[in-house]
């Protein structure tokens, strides 16, 4: 019996609107499995959409979104920490849990219940780290799969992280697995490269005409470091340079741009992966109707 729901697919796919309408329909309640809209403050560049929640006048229920100040660190071992402590509680009030989130390493982590650890800090292997270069990095990260996400490799923060919490694990016995089991439904949503290119450019229109410079100033004059933002993903990093003045705002633009158009294909290639190590997704059309992709999703969830 499907006991999890799991909706991914790549950036502006519209995962969250769908996600809503399905959990609106069986009574269900949504995880968000997105790396970066845990932090609170940081609303318009990691696409939380809160308007998306509320189907039909019911806010449908979401956790794990805005839970940290900016300025922390979250990763996959907390996401997984937390995950299984909404689902426990979703799942024994007898609700749906719907997974949702572009966040491929977070969602595989449930899926194919990985053994995670809270890695301390190795400030030896730091300092060696920091002696190579980013090539040599991915390298080494590329040594350690499935486990991480290899295919985000843009940050020399992360990969250095990445591989200290990689060779931390190698170096632990096997035993320590987490025995639960899943049994989920996975649903893809998918456009052809063509549309999906022209929803992201349109996308990020909308969010600079929202407010995303001003968001962005705001974490900067609150004390967060451009270079903590620069953790944070594109959005903040783009728009962080062209606040400090180090692009102008159509160079900013054009960038962004393309650099989003990029983790939306770097995402696919994860999600093919996964497909590749055991996990079935279901993709659905993202040009269906609302109506027509929650039926669809609907009539697999009662015939599994």
């Amino acid at each position: 019996m499907i006991d999890l729901v799991t909706v991914l697919g790549h950036t502006a796919a519209g995962k969250t609107s769908f996600a809503a309408h399905l959990a609106h329909r069986v009574g269900g309640e949504i995880i968000s499995a997105d790396s970066r809209q845990v932090y609170r403050r940081m609303d318009i560049g990691t696409g939380k959409d809160y308007k998306d929640y509320l189907v039909k006048d019911h806010q449908v229920p979401v956790h794990l979104i805005d839970i940290l100040d900016a300025g922390y660190e979250y990763n996959v071992y907390l996401f997984k920490r937390d995950f299984l402590r909404v689902f426990t509680d979703i799942a024994e009030r007898g609700v749906m849990p719907v997974l949702c989130g572009g966040t491929g390493l977070y969602i595989e982590s449930v899926l194919r219940n990985y053994w995670l650890l809270n890695v301390p800090l190795n400030t030896g292997l730091r300092e060696e780290l920091e002696k190579k270069s980013h090539e040599e990095l991915a390298g080494i990260l590329k040594l350690y799969v499935p486990l991480h996400n290899i295919t985000d490799t843009v940050n020399r923060k992360r990969l250095i992280r990445a591989i200290e919490i990689a060779m931390y694990q190698s170096a632990q016995p096997d035993n320590a697995a987490d025995e639960r089991e899943l049994n989920p439904l996975v649903l893809g949503i998918r456009f052809e490269r063509t549309i999906r290119r022209e929803r992201i450019t349109r996308r990020l229109r909308e969010r600079m005409e929202e407010g995303m410079v001003e968001e962005v100033e705001e974490l900067l004059r609150s004390g967060v470091s451009a270079g903590k933002l620069d953790y944070y993903g594109l959005e903040y990093r783009f728009v962080s340079k062209y606040i400090l003045k180090e692009l102008n705002y159509d160079e900013m633009f054009s960038k962004l741009n393309t650099a989003i158009h990029q983790f939306a294909k770097r995402q696919m290639t994860y999600f093919r992966g996964m497909e590749r190590r055991g996990i079935a997704i279901h993709w659905l059309d993202g040009t269906l109707s609302m109506k027509e992709k929650t039926e669809q999703a609907v009539t697999l969830l009662n015939g599994s």
